[in-house]
């Protein structure tokens, strides 16, 4: 999924022309705190409703207004996942898009670049979650999707992660089946660290797992 996928076809850009109360106006019909301010396709910075905020001149022309960020954008050839760095590092409510001259595209809204990432990840497929703790010299994309597929079950989706200051990896893998046991067995055989389980709004805490591990070598013994 590319940048230029994503762009809004309904929020506008801002001229230089237009007042700090144009700009607080359309931030607040599209819910948004940030809008880019573009003349002739050039893109010259985003605005936030704080900058308009600090000038407390509302009615002034956009161009006598300081910018707090000057000119974050992405450009159109970019993947989703450098549109989420440069929202996420710069807690913005939109990102603007520029072609690979530089001249404006449009606008990727915080609300779209969600359900996109969402639809991604597969967060609106049911089926549970399933997070593994190992070391990084550890991991193998192949193996663990051999074992689950052993278990009868699929990937959907997997992220990898690495707190902060922690050695391991947190694995966070989204199946394609609500009952998660299996699954859950299968690592257990091979010795995998399960750090915990979701199933909707349910959740299988170690004590559970632990539990039903104890079960599952009673009967087959």
């Amino acid at each position: 999924m590319l940048a230029k996928e994503l762009i809004s076809e309904v929020v506008p850009s801002l001229k230089t022309s237009d007042t700090g109360l144009d700009a607080l106006n359309w931030m607040e019909v599209f819910r948004v705190s940030h809008l880019p301010i573009v003349n002739n396709r050039s893109f010259l910075g985003l605005i936030s409703d704080v900058d308009i905020f600090d000038l407390n001149k509302a009615e002034e022309a956009l161009g006598n207004h300081s910018l707090s960020f000057t000119r974050p954008y992405v450009y159109a050839h970019q993947h989703i996942f450098d549109v989420i760095e440069v929202a996420s590092r710069l807690k913005l409510t939109v990102v603007p898009v520029l072609d690979k001259n530089e001249e404006y595209l449009g606008l990727i809204t915080q609300s779209d670049l969600l359900h996109t990432f969402a639809d991604l990840v597969a967060a609106h497929n049911s089926g549970g979650v399933i997070e593994l703790e190992l070391l990084p010299n550890d991991y193998s994309l192949s193996e663990i999707s051999r074992i689950v597929e052993d278990a009868d079950a699929k990937v959907l989706s997997l992220y990898v992660s690495q707190p902060t200051g922690s050695e391991k990896l947190c694995i966070a893998i989204k199946l394609n089946r609500v009952d998660v046991r299996p699954v859950l067995n299968a690592f257990d055989r091979y010795d995998y660290s399960v750090k915990t389980t979701y199933v909707g709004d349910d959740s299988y805490d170690d004590t559970v797992k632990k539990n039903y591990d104890a079960l599952m070598r009673y009967l087959n013994m």
